[in-house]
């Protein structure tokens, strides 16, 4: 009897061992490592005139794009990768087609965090456009101002990455090499985005880069995307920063449609020597991609990214 009770013993602990090993595992792989946020929109605009004394021209537009964030996170790792494409026309009567929006913007960056949210990073980015772009919008009678890879800009660099949770990341790199390329014959000329002699196709520097994106959720479904960064030149000319800000504002109507304002300033001395602006508006079709919620158990602040 006592030999029973003994094999009967060890049989339960092994049991019981087994099911709290097989819990723990359950545990772990219920951690998602990878997580994915993106927008699809499609916006439409339309005006029609018929004997209005007021004035106006028939004209309908459109502006496509894609947002997204796919980032890796574990233990001490964290890969972000942001890619945003977008595109846009708009056709009005008497005038012909005009682009509206233009953008080509890819990015990556990998750290290991060394102290609670901080991280020591190296990353690359490329940012140009899709289409030719003319003094007179898109009118191709006009003076030629840029095109895909005229300017293109690609940036690697390494530094640290402070990011506190979902909503704010900051990336500063002391050790930034930033490549202009002017890939466009016709506008290959000196002094254009910052070329030092006619015939070059590019341009090297090398400086500080600072980004920052900061999430804010302003009520129930309206959300404001805010972007920034900050260059600086050592070899050339380090007081001339090219500065930049960008915000989204997301208002969501319901599942499938929403309204989207933008807003871009741009300031770099090799392109003008001015502030650039660029606004758009718009109504549309969006269809969401969030499978972000439970990225890691650390992150505690992601209640703006439930639907």
């Amino acid at each position: 009897m006592r030999k029973l009770l003994f094999i009967v013993s060890i049989s339960l602990g092994m049991i019981v061992t087994a099911q709290e090993t097989k819990t723990d595992a359950a545990v772990v792989d219920t951690t998602k490592a990878w997580s994915i946020q993106g927008q699809n929109t499609l916006m439409l605009n339309q005006a029609a005139f018929s004997n209005w004394v007021g004035g106006g021209a028939n004209n309908v537009g459109w502006l496509a794009g894609v947002n997204y964030n796919l980032t890796y996170e574990k233990e001490k790792d964290l890969w972000e990768n942001i890619i945003v494409l977008g595109y846009g026309q708009n056709n009005t009567k008497g005038v012909g087609t005009r682009k509206t929006q233009d953008v080509i913007n890819l990015s990556t960056n990998y750290g290991r965090e060394f102290a609670k949210s901080w991280y020591y990073s190296m990353g690359a980015s490329l940012q140009t456009q899709f289409a030719p772009g003319y003094e007179d919008g898109n009118n191709p009678e006009a003076a030629k101002l840029s095109n895909f890879m005229a300017p293109g800009y690609v940036n690697v660099g390494a530094g640290i990455t402070y990011r506190p949770n979902d909503n704010f990341t900051m990336t500063l790199r002391p050790a930034n090499a930033r490549w202009t390329f002017v890939l466009d014959k016709d506008l290959q000329r000196a002094g254009t985005y910052g070329l030092k002699n006619d015939g070059d196709s590019s341009l090297f520097q090398f400086g500080f880069l600072g980004t920052a994106i900061y999430k804010l959720q302003i009520m129930e479904n309206i959300t404001l995307l805010n972007t920034g960064s900050v260059f600086s030149n050592y070899l050339d000319h380090p007081e001339r920063l090219v500065l930049a800000y960008g915000a989204v504002l997301n208002m969501k109507i319901n599942k499938y449609i929403s309204s989207n304002i933008t807003l871009d300033l741009l300031y770099d001395h090799n392109q003008i020597k001015k502030t650039q602006l660029k606004q758009t508006l718009g109504v549309g079709f969006a269809y969401n991609i969030d499978n972000g919620v439970k990225r890691s158990d650390k992150k505690d602040n992601q209640g703006w990214l439930k639907k």
